[in-house]
């Protein structure tokens, strides 16, 4: 029964999160500095991921093609595809589950157990609409772009792994990245850091927002936001590549 109490809590804040909000200048201020707090902070642990996860994918796929048959320009198909399928959208989102939900849990949770919220609200403010929307909107917007960078970065570093190791020629691995694209891939990977966005800043919000107590419960509503959001993010997963790839 606690988890239908979470849901239904968790279903009326969205409906005050996603208010018309008071002041627009003051609320697309507040837009484009999430925007950069959020995203353009988390570039840098996004590139540097992406880069080793696509140099291992690579020179652990050319080593594994052990049958001479085997053309090697797969190597940079696999890693492409892997990149863009899977790696780039969900590892980076469990990576921003971490860094980005924590932070977004703590500071609202920090308002929250020193009565910065309670003040908000004396003052006639929505409290929900005015620190979480912002936060929100902005997740969706940037991590697309994140998304992007990472597939890019991520393929490079594959080509400079393999090329420099020898375990791939540069032809072979730029044939590979070309051969049989698919653009619907992209599509697919952009849908789902669209829902992985909105389940990292919603879920982190809820946790911060509810926090109650003095700094140890911060600590565990920021815990519980990493927690229950990898598992979101997991779960939604399954479940839009089972819609969105499945074909009759």
């Amino acid at each position: 029964m606690k988890v239908f109490f979470h849901i239904g809590r968790y279903a009326k804040l969205m409906r005050k999160v996603f208010s018309r909000p008071e002041k627009a200048r003051i609320f697309f201020k507040q837009i484009f500095h999430e925007i950069d707090s959020l995203g353009i902070n988390s570039l840098g642990i996004i590139i540097i991921v992406s880069f080793f996860m696509g140099a291992v994918i690579t020179l652990q796929t050319a080593y594994n093609i052990t049958n001479p048959f085997i053309p090697l320009y797969l190597v940079g198909l696999g890693t492409r595809d892997s990149m863009i399928l899977e790696f780039s959208s969900t590892i980076a989102g469990l990576i921003l589950a971490g860094k980005v939900g924590s932070n977004i849990a703590s500071e609202i949770g920090t308002m929250r157990v020193t009565e910065q919220i309670d003040a908000l609200e004396v003052m006639g403010i929505n409290s929900a609409n005015y620190l979480i929307s912002p936060k929100i909107i902005a997740a969706i917007f940037i991590n697309p772009f994140l998304t992007l960078i990472s597939i890019f970065v991520g393929v490079s570093g594959g080509y400079i792994s393999g090329v420099l190791s020898g375990a791939v020629t540069s032809q072979n691995y730029i044939y590979g990245i070309q051969y049989a694209f698919e653009p619907y891939y992209i599509t697919y990977t952009l849908i789902k850091t669209l829902f992985f966005a909105f389940i990292i800043t919603s879920v982190s919000s809820y946790q911060g927002f509810y926090c109650s107590g003095g700094a140890l419960e911060v600590g565990k509503s920021s815990t519980k936001a990493v927690v229950y959001s990898s598992l979101l993010i997991l779960l939604f997963n399954v479940i839009l590549t089972q819609l969105l790839l499945t074909h009759d």
